[in-house]
């Protein structure tokens, strides 16, 4: 039995030590401290747990308060749903409690601590078997009375009790775990969360667990595969429509849309760099690249299927999918416009395109690096047919070469440089700088020096 606060004292000192002498100071006062959750899953799974959760037993409220605020101080504010924040470490500490539902979606529930409580009967109101272990701080004895080893050793992933139904935002979280860990669901799982609805779920819950699919699931197709079986996918109309429009199988032999679209995902969760907004919105252009094929797919008299013009029709599509996760409009305008150029790295591969076409896509698209994620992934996802590289490599070669991988190309030539040849400021200097980054793009200067050459000779005239 691995010793998880050595595992955890390996990643973070501070909570670790903080989670041992709570454990201390519980056990002398009488009590039991217990590590839960996903810090005893992960520590299960070789993997060293870094935010620590602790519930507390076999005393009172008053009690514990008592005794912990002697040596930290203490957060108080969820103390009515029998929370306790420790400050200063990544440490929580809660009481069991029990849960009744008093009405819809995540928050419909009346949280009550109970100090009296049993083990066994604080863990049964928790989501999968996996995340009800319990290890003792004090004398480190693993608690599983849900199966949750067995169910971890192979790779399964499976609720604890009939209540799992009460909790809707469940269904989400079981498509994010199967992503992340590559675990396979439980039958009778995949049959209850058929029986549920997101109903009363508020925007920002869901947009979290698809952001943990997005940036750490694995195989991201695991957890949306999930939600087909589970027949949520009907709840987002843009992805459903995908898994009724057919591709041609000359060009994709994987399958339908849908099919393409989650080896895509696959593939694009290779590309990620860690860095949260860039990898969430790569990730989510990937998701919405084809989004436009159901309504722009045709079969030709030759018995060829065809989406011309699905790249820009993914742009509004793409739009309703993210006002479902998010309340972000930014975060759509930075997706659209690699949705609506996803094929822009191939079509300038095969016409060669200038660099003037070039920046003047940086301009539009901004993150030329992210949409050469995209195409990669797009290429990527019609397995068993390979990757499509030369394109791609010429397409990288061109943006580093002209330096707009990152950034459209910051105007050499801005209003004082105008002004220092004797422009006055209003209109026209506006349209002049204007019409000075159109020379830009177009390739007329990339440098201050022959900005300035630029200037003198406009000026000369």
């Amino acid at each position: 039995m691995p010793d998880i606060l050595a595992m955890a004292r390996a990643k973070s000192p501070a909570n670790a030590e903080c989670a041992f002498r709570i454990g201390q100071l519980i056990h002398q006062a009488g009590g039991r401290a217990f590590l839960v959750g996903g810090g005893v899953r992960d520590a299960m799974r070789g993997v060293p747990p870094v935010d620590l959760d602790m519930e507390l037993y076999g005393l009172s409220a008053e009690q514990i308060i008592e005794l912990l605020s002697r040596e930290f101080t203490l957060n108080l504010v969820g103390m009515s749903f029998g929370v306790i924040k420790i400050s200063g470490v990544d440490v929580d500490v809660s009481l069991p409690r029990r849960e009744n539902k008093t009405g819809r979606g995540h928050r419909g529930f009346l949280i009550t601590p109970d100090s009296e409580l049993s083990p066994q009967d604080a863990s049964a109101r928790r989501d999968f078997t996996v995340n009800a272990m319990m290890w003792d701080v004090f004398s480190g004895e693993l608690l599983d009375f849900h199966g949750g080893m067995n169910d971890l050793q192979n790779g399964i992933l499976r609720h604890v009790s009939p209540a799992f139904v009460e909790d809707p935002l469940r269904v989400l979280r079981g498509m994010q775990f199967l992503a992340r860990f590559k675990f396979s669901p439980a039958p009778e799982l995949i049959e209850l969360c058929q029986s549920m609805t997101p109903e009363g779920l508020a925007v920002e819950r869901v947009g979290a667990e698809w952001e943990k699919l997005l940036l750490q699931g694995l195989k991201p197709s695991a957890g949306l595969d999930f939600l087909e079986q589970c027949n949520w996918l009907d709840y987002y109309p843009e992805l459903a429509a995908l898994n009724r429009c057919p591709q041609y199988p000359k060009w994709h032999p994987e399958g339908n849309v849908w099919r393409h679209t989650l080896h895509c995902l696959d593939a694009a969760a290779e590309l990620r760099t860690g860095k949260r907004e860039d990898d969430r919105i790569m990730m989510l252009a990937v998701l919405c690249h084809d989004l436009g094929k159901p309504a722009t797919t045709v079969f030709e008299q030759d018995g060829r299927i065809t989406s011309r013009g699905h790249e820009e029709a993914g742009a509004d599509p793409t739009r309703s999918f993210i006002a479902r996760l998010w309340r972000d409009a930014k975060l759509a305008d930075q997706v659209v416009p690699l949705v609506e150029n996803h094929l822009k790295p191939y079509s300038f591969f095969s016409q060669k395109a200038s660099d003037k076409a070039i920046r003047r896509l940086a301009l539009k698209v901004k993150r030329l690096d992210l949409l050469l994620a995209v195409a990669q992934s797009d290429s990527a996802g019609r397995p068993p047919t390979p990757v499509d590289m030369p394109p791609l490599e010429w397409f990288r070669h061109k943006i580093e070469e002209l330096k707009v991988a990152d950034a459209a190309p910051e105007p050499l030539i801005k209003g004082r440089h105008l002004i220092a040849f004797g422009m006055k400021p209003g209109r026209e200097l506006g349209e002049m700088v204007h019409r000075c980054y159109e020379a830009q793009l177009d390739g007329e200067f990339d440098s201050p020096e022959s900005a300035n050459a630029y200037l003198h000779k406009l000026f000369s005239k």
